[in-house]
C-alpha cells in the first residue's frame, strides 16, 4: 500500500479520487475514525498543509471523526456547488457519438455521485438506457434485461454488431455495383 501525499488541488476529481484511495487503504487495514485522520493529515503536503493549519484553529483534530474530516476536506477541495454540477452531468448524460465503454465509463462515475440512482437497480439500469444512442438503445430494449450488467453485455453486443454493418455494407457496396454493371453490359462478373 502506497497512499499519495496530497499536495492541494483545482481539480475537484483529484480531491475525490484521494479520498477514495484512502478509503480503501483504510478498509484494507481495518482503521479506525482517529488513525484515518492521523494518517490523512500526514500526508497534506504544500497548499493542503496550509489549509490544515487554519482547520486545526476551530477543530481539535484529535477528537475529529473521518466523516466530519471529510467534510471539511470536501468544502475546500470538493465543492457543493462542483458536486451539484456533477449530479446535474450525470442527469443528462446521453451517449452521443461516445462509444459505449467510454459512456460506460462516465456513467459509472456518475453512479459514484448520484447514489441514490446508482445503488438503486432499477434506477441504475433505466438511467443506463434512457441514456444509450437510440440505435443501441432500441437493441437493449428488445432484450428486456433485467439488470444493468445484462443491459450493458446487450449495448457492447449491439454496437458491435452495427460496427460490423457498417464495414460490411462499406466492404461489398463498390463490388456489388461493380458486378451488376458489369452484368448490365451482358459481361460476367
Amino acid at each position: 500500500m502506497d497512499p499519495k501525499d496530497f499536495a492541494g488541488t483545482t481539480d475537484p476529481l483529484v480531491a475525490e479520487g484521494w479520498i477514495r484511495s484512502l478509503e480503501a487503504i483504510f478498509r484494507y487495514m481495518e482503521l479506525g475514525d482517529a488513525d484515518r485522520v492521523r494518517c490523512s493529515t500526514f500526508l497534506l503536503k504544500e497548499d493542503a498543509a496550509l489549509w490544515l493549519e487554519g482547520v486545526e484553529k476551530t477543530v481539535d483534530l484529535a477528537t475529529l471523526t473521518w466523516d466530519e474530516f471529510k467534510k471539511l476536506f470536501f468544502e475546500k477541495y470538493f465543492t457543493a456547488d462542483v458536486r451539484a454540477r456533477l449530479k446535474r452531468e450525470f442527469m443528462s448524460l446521453r451517449q452521443g457519438d461516445s462509444s459505449v465503454a467510454e459512456f460506460v465509463r462516465m456513467f459509472k462515475r456518475g453512479c459514484h455521485f448520484v447514489p441514490l440512482i446508482g445503488e438503486d437497480e432499477a434506477e441504475k439500469l433505466q438511467h443506463f438506457i434512457d441514456g444509450l444512442r437510440p440505435t443501441i438503445r432500441r437493441d437493449v430494449v428488445m432484450a428486456e434485461p433485467a439488470d444493468y450488467a445484462t443491459a450493458l453485455r446487450r449495448a457492447l453486443r449491439s454496437e458491435q454488431s452495427l460496427r460490423d454493418i457498417s464495414a460490411e455494407a462499406h466492404g461489398k457496396r463498390p463490388f456489388t455495383q461493380q458486378g451488376r454493371s458489369q452484368h448490365h453490359h451482358g459481361k460476367k462478373p
